[in-house]
């Protein structure tokens, strides 16, 4: 019986290494996912890093040509409002630039993934949400910046021909009203808004979530 005994406690004590072992292993396997998984979604952001300093580079430039062209003809009310309204729409891609950029240096890849999570659903709102505001005035801001252009090389479309002017106005405010109608109705259909979603938010955002989204299941299982 007692040798019986002490066999059973070296199986018991044998396993229960084991059992320690395994879990040092799996802690091991775990550590090492969360860096490799956390390191190639801070890459990933890259791309997105460099647009967003891109789209600065030319928020700044219209700014320069807006600011010089609304300056030269004050005299002018249509001209003077075309140059302003781009001028405001150069700082807007500006401004959302700098706090795109904010957001993602704030993603501390080192801290618990639940943690990272929120961080980079801020940040994916943000850009959803701001790149809306960016993207649908552009249905109208495209006939400002093509009178601005039109009259830097030496002709007033306004003033030759109003109409063109106003057609285009008219499509451009129609193309909005339809987009925005068509957001709206998707939104109250999960499966195509989800798809939207991750169409706006771009390859860099959906990849870095796929990889914390490892990270996740590992810990589950």
């Amino acid at each position: 019986m007692k040798e019986h005994s002490m066999e059973l406690d070296d199986f018991k004590s044998a396993w229960q290494a084991l059992n320690q072992k395994l879990d040092q292993q799996t802690a091991l396997n775990l550590q090492f996912l969360r860096e490799s998984r956390a390191e190639k979604a801070r890459h990933g952001l890259r791309p997105l890093i460099w647009g967003q300093a891109i789209q600065m580079v030319l928020g700044a430039l219209l700014i320069l040509f807006s600011a010089g062209f609304w300056s030269d003809h004050r005299q002018v009310p249509h001209l003077l409002f075309a140059g302003l309204l781009m001028h405001a729409y150069g700082l807007a891609m500006v401004l959302f630039g700098v706090r795109m950029q904010v957001l993602i240096h704030r993603v501390d890849f080192g801290a618990p993934v639940l943690t990272i999570q929120k961080q980079l659903a801020q940040l994916r709102r943000f850009y959803v949400v701001g790149g809306l505001w960016i993207g649908l005035p552009w249905w109208l801001l495209w006939v400002p910046f093509m009178v601005m252009v039109f009259r830097s090389l030496g002709v007033d479309m306004y003033a030759k021909a109003p109409e063109v002017i106003i057609i285009n106005v008219a499509v451009g405010a129609l193309g909005l009203i339809l987009t925005m109608l068509f957001i709206l109705w998707a939104n109250g259909r999960p499966k195509l808004a989800k798809t939207l979603e991750d169409s706006a938010a771009g390859s860099s955002l959906n990849k870095a979530q796929r990889m914390l989204d490892e990270i996740t299941r590992f810990e589950r299982e």
